[in-house]
């Protein structure tokens, strides 16, 4: 809750207490807690560190993706939500991002597709367990698993498909295991409207971009100072820029491409960039959400939460 503490004690607490309501009515097990704090970056700061008791902490931060941030009244939206997973990473916290949640389906509501994960970068086995959780709740209990890799040369793609069904057979994990190799990672003139749709996206983010590039670097001759964003002195490689766009839509027409009608999909978190404008990074998000409509956006805490049993 924004504002000063002395101010907002007791609405503070009626929020607790409607909060705690709420919670009961859903039926979920969890603590009510309000923090009051000049900002949202700051309250988040102070419930990252002191939340828990004892060794009896969360070690998973969930929030949903910000799909208003382009609200003229939210500007403020990209440099919180770069904050927070910067604040989870040195906390050492998994992050898990819901994108459309009011799209998801609700407690009987069945679905028959798969669930897509794009196991890019090593998490621990975090998406394979939310995979696993997911398909205890009766609503994606029908749902087959599909793990994308993403081998550099088609020679690895064998030898890695075998690595990821031992390592999935020695978790008793069911999954179709699929390779994409870079060489087909992405889009091409054949793949059809999907591809399409993200090339539209794609030329769109790089219009927008390039407009924030040219009134940043304007307003930093004009006053005399160095790039600036969000506060803070920023450099801009727009070379970087263009890898990081072009790396991005080719995630996103791949997984248009393979993963149009899945129940859900879950893919590597991309951590922000040190010394980035907040802006472009929040580009970056929506370019590989684009046309997605439930997506679970992971980052684990490069600890194993799966383990090998062997007899």
């Amino acid at each position: 809750m924004d504002g000063d503490y002395h101010e907002l004690a007791e609405d503070a607490k009626t929020a607790c207490r409607q909060l705690s309501t709420y919670i009961d009515y859903k039926n979920c097990e969890g603590v009510a807690e309000i923090v009051v704090s000049p900002n949202m970056c700051e309250g988040f700061r102070s419930i990252v560190q002191t939340m828990g008791l004892g060794n009896l902490k969360p070690n998973i931060i969930v929030m949903r993706y910000p799909e208003i941030w382009r609200r003229e009244n939210l500007v403020y939206i990209p440099s919180a939500f770069v904050s927070v997973i910067n604040d989870c990473i040195i906390a050492n916290k998994a992050v898990v991002i819901v994108k459309g949640l009011d799209e998801w389906p609700g407690e009987y509501q069945r679905q028959y597709g798969t669930m897509d994960l794009y196991w890019i970068i090593k998490d621990g086995g975090l998406m394979l367990l939310l995979s696993q959780l997911l398909r205890t709740k009766e609503c994606f209990e029908c749902c087959n698993i599909h793990v994308f890799c993403i081998a550099e040369e088609d020679t690895d793609a064998e030898e890695l498909k075998a690595d990821v069904r031992k390592f999935l057979y020695d978790l008793r994990m069911q999954a179709e295991v699929i390779v994409v190799t870079v060489k087909s990672w992405g889009p091409s003139p054949d793949d059809g409207p999907q591809q399409g749709d993200s090339l539209e996206a794609y030329t769109a983010a790089r219009r927008r971009i390039a407009t924030y590039l040219e009134e940043m670097k304007e307003n930093a001759e004009r006053e005399g100072r160095p790039l600036m964003a969000d506060g803070k002195q920023v450099v801009i490689n727009e070379q970087q820029v263009d890898k990081f766009l072009n790396t991005t839509l080719k995630l996103n027409s791949t997984i248009l491409g393979h993963s149009r009608m899945a129940a859900v999909v879950l893919v590597s978190l991309p951590p922000p960039p040190q010394n980035h404008p907040a802006y472009l990074y929040m580009e970056y998000m929506d370019l590989l959400v684009e046309n997605v409509p439930r997506m679970l956006i992971v980052r684990g805490y490069r600890r194993d939460v799966v383990t090998l049993l062997h007899r």
